[in-house]
């Protein structure tokens, strides 16, 4: 928290405080790789010729954007009594921003979702109903299925619960791109590189090195211990790579493969080193870097789901 940041600071200065701790504007960087990624896909499997990028598709990506800011703030409603044991210095927690004032900011985001699909909803809706299964199911994430005491004292079964609406986002993006059409089937591939992916990334950002371990904060170092964990986040990462490959081969058939293989093989090989390291020497250092990399290899497989679409098909503004 910026420590010359006051009650009497402007609201909008404390928000844009939280934000920069809790929903950094980065993050709007993978946001909008997974949804171009994931909108050339369902433009590429449903429609002829070039890929057409089009004014409308940047509202789309507002719509994701707010997707996100939603699950945020349902997880700070979720963890706030946990982050306030833990993470007293937060914004949120100090006070400066409250949780009446992330359901205001909840709810214009939903708004701007709800706007967004009704708009780009024409004929069979499908945009509109994809989202709607979205919404449902971040609704009961929020309030843990309603399970949530004992959910949460089985973190896997709490990840998978919390990691199954990426494939449902990523489905409702991709629908974004195919706008009427049904989306083919090849886009089951794409909800399971999503998950895996996805998976990939959850369990890495909560290995803990042995030292840095605490009692109130669950990791799943404590769930598969120092020399599992990564191993489990090896196996997602080279089966989401598998998903991944199957897709570029899929909407490749006129471009050699090998190249597209190399370059996969390349992405995943820095993030599946620091994860040996980790198992060899647990650290607070190589925890780190396992959650950069394994970030960075995510992020390149969606960008090389958007290089697979130009290079087969070309992409053309209209």
């Amino acid at each position: 928290m910026d420590t010359k940041l006051s009650p009497q600071a402007p609201l909008i200065v404390r928000l844009l405080a939280w934000a920069n701790e809790r929903f950094p504007l980065a993050n709007a960087i993978l946001f909008f790789v997974l949804y171009a990624a994931a909108l050339f896909l369902g433009r590429l499997t449903t429609t002829a010729g070039e890929v057409n990028v089009r004014a409308s598709d940047f509202l789309g990506f507002l719509a994701i954007w707010a997707f996100f800011l939603m699950l945020r703030v349902f997880d700070e409603h979720k963890d706030y009594d946990l982050d306030l044991l833990n993470h007293p210095d937060r914004v949120l927690q100090s006070g400066l921003v409250t949780l009446g004032h992330l359901k205001v900011l909840g709810g214009l985001a939903i708004l701007l979702q709800l706007l967004v699909s009704l708009y780009l909803a024409n004929g069979t809706g499908l945009i509109l109903v994809f989202w709607l299964i979205c919404f449902g199911w971040s609704l009961l994430m929020a309030v843990e299925f309603f399970c949530g005491e004992w959910l949460e004292k089985r973190l896997v079964l709490y990840a998978f619960s919390h990691m199954i609406v990426m494939p449902m986002a990523l489905v409702w993006m991709a629908q974004i791109g195919a706008g009427d059409a049904a989306l083919p089937a090849p886009i089951l591939w794409l909800a399971g590189l999503s998950f895996l992916s996805g998976a990939a990334f959850e369990v890495t950002r909560k290995m803990k090195a042995p030292e840095d371990e605490r009692e109130t904060i669950d990791s799943y170092t404590k769930v598969f211990g120092t020399q599992r964990a990564p191993l489990v986040v090896m196996f997602l990462l080279i089966s989401g790579s598998v998903f991944l490959g199957i897709l570029i081969q899929t909407i490749t058939p006129n471009s050699p493969f090998a190249p597209w293989m190399a370059a996969l093989v390349a992405s995943l090989l820095p993030a599946l080193v620091a994860l040996n390291q980790f198992k060899t020497s647990a650290s607070a250092q190589s925890a780190k870097r396992c959650e950069g990399f394994v970030a960075l290899t995510m992020l390149t497989g969606y960008a090389m789901l958007i290089s697979a679409a130009i290079v087969e098909r070309g992409v053309a503004w209209v």
